[in-house]
């Protein structure tokens, strides 16, 4: 199975636009849906598509899942760029019969050179999921990307450590700093740019990301090894901590993945 026309849901959204315009520049059919999404204009707009790219919120994917499930011929695949992974699958499952794929973007709507990672989770229990699983990762690869496989439970277990542990640190650390005007005089560079960089994760996309850890069964999970950790800065034990942290650094080739 071979991609070629896709409708992607969720066109006018940061990620939805990149995708777009990705698929016109590898020479795909590209059907651009947003809301509103009436049912009968959406029915028109994906027949014939061979596979419908929901860019929602994992908040909305469960309705749109079910928009689709009733328009949708069985044949045409279902997936997702949520940055949760099991409830997605889940729910994708339980509204469309027919082989639906998860994925998600390890980047934003502008991502770098050779920052395209893309991990992809296939429906194992669907029969053709092997099938569409692989046309997924072709497509990604033709819109310059980088897929990989994995499942939704590593997925899920990965993004509460990365991506919500370290939101939810980020929230706590400068609640904790808030209202009191007499620390500001003695900001270094330092903290300013942990400040910078955590601006628009807490500024903009709070929402965003509060959804994503609420919808992540694994994201209390982190909190609390996150919390264990800490017991041990109150303990004293510091440079424990700092040798532990040493691991990310232990390669001298490591360029911010896992070191080799």
């Amino acid at each position: 199975m071979r991609i070629d026309n896709v409708a992607v849901v969720g066109a006018d959204g940061r990620m939805g636009q990149l995708f777009c315009a990705r698929a016109r520049a590898a020479g795909m059919g590209v059907v651009a849906l947003d809301r509103p999404l009436e049912p009968e204009a959406v029915r028109q707009a994906v027949h014939g598509v061979q596979m419908v790219l929901l860019c929602v919120p994992a908040a909305a994917l469960d309705k749109v899942a079910g928009l689709m499930s009733g328009i949708l011929s069985g044949n045409q695949i279902l997936a997702d760029i949520t940055s949760v992974k099991v409830l997605p699958m889940q729910q994708m499952r339980r509204q469309y019969s027919g082989p639906v794929v998860g994925t998600h973007p390890l980047f934003g709507p502008a991502p770098a050179q050779g920052e395209t990672r893309v991990a992809v989770v296939p429906d194992s229990g669907h029969a053709a999921g092997e099938a569409a699983c692989a046309a997924v990762e072709d497509f990604f690869v033709r819109l310059g990307c980088e897929p990989f496989r994995t499942t939704a439970q590593e997925h899920d277990r990965a993004a509460a450590c990365i991506q919500n542990l370290n939101f939810i640190t980020s929230v706590a650390y400068f609640a904790t700093l808030a209202h009191d005007d007499a620390i500001t005089p003695f900001l270094t560079p330092s903290f300013r740019r942990r400040l910078d960089a955590a601006r628009k994760m807490l500024t903009e996309d709070a929402e965003l990301f509060e959804g994503l850890f609420e919808a992540n069964p694994y994201s209390q999970d982190a909190v609390r090894a996150f919390r264990a950790i800490l017991n041990h800065a109150c303990a004293g034990d510091v440079n424990l901590l700092v040798d532990r942290a040493g691991w990310w650094w232990r390669s001298s080739d490591n360029r911010g993945g896992a070191p080799s």
